[in-house]
């Protein structure tokens, strides 16, 4: 064996125990920084439920049905989209409005293409969900739970995390005299 392989795998092996020792004895603080509240994952899940179903309107022809899911849960999917726009402004600060409006296009767009590649079978499998909702009571709590329960395509996965602050440094002018 080649000195040069040697001295690499004996880096890499050093690597690997100094990061393995680095998380094993890391505060327990930081992994618990990091949590999805309950409201923000019922606000992301029936988002991507009201995109499901836009998508299904305009694929399937179903745009009545569609709007009276809209007109009949109006205050939980405007309370939810609240609950939406206080995660980006938390987690993105200035530039939450434009990774909200991300957000929501990738979201029509995967499922679109989800839609796409379902071909035919995209209608039959998803129109059911109308009169899956129909039986649903007018509460918050059914909504959130069936959103939930549905195996609904998210462009990407959304933690309910802040990036840490930086801490604020004084400044000090120098004053002229």
């Amino acid at each position: 064996m080649s000195l040069l392989f040697r001295s690499l795998s004996f880096s890499r092996t050093g690597l690997a125990l100094t990061t393995a020792a680095f998380f094993a004895f890391a505060p327990a603080s930081w992994a618990a920084a990091c949590h999805s509240s309950a409201e923000d994952h019922a606000a992301f899940n029936l988002a991507g439920l009201k995109s499901e179903l836009m998508v299904t309107a305009l694929s399937c022809q179903t745009q009545d049905r569609y709007n009276q899911f809209i007109n009949r849960f109006r205050p939980i999917l405007t309370t939810s989209e609240k609950q939406l726009d206080s995660y980006f402004r938390r987690t993105f600060g200035r530039q939450a409005q434009k990774k909200h409006d991300d957000y929501i296009t990738q979201l029509a767009d995967v499922q679109s293409l989800g839609g796409l590649k379902s071909g035919t079978a995209f209608c039959a499998q998803r129109v059911p969900m109308y009169d899956e909702i129909e039986a649903l009571d007018d509460s918050n709590s059914d909504l959130a739970h069936y959103a939930d329960a549905k195996d609904i395509v998210q462009p990407s996965s959304f933690e309910s995390c802040t990036a840490p602050q930086a801490p604020h440094r004084a400044t000090h002018r120098k004053r002229r005299g």
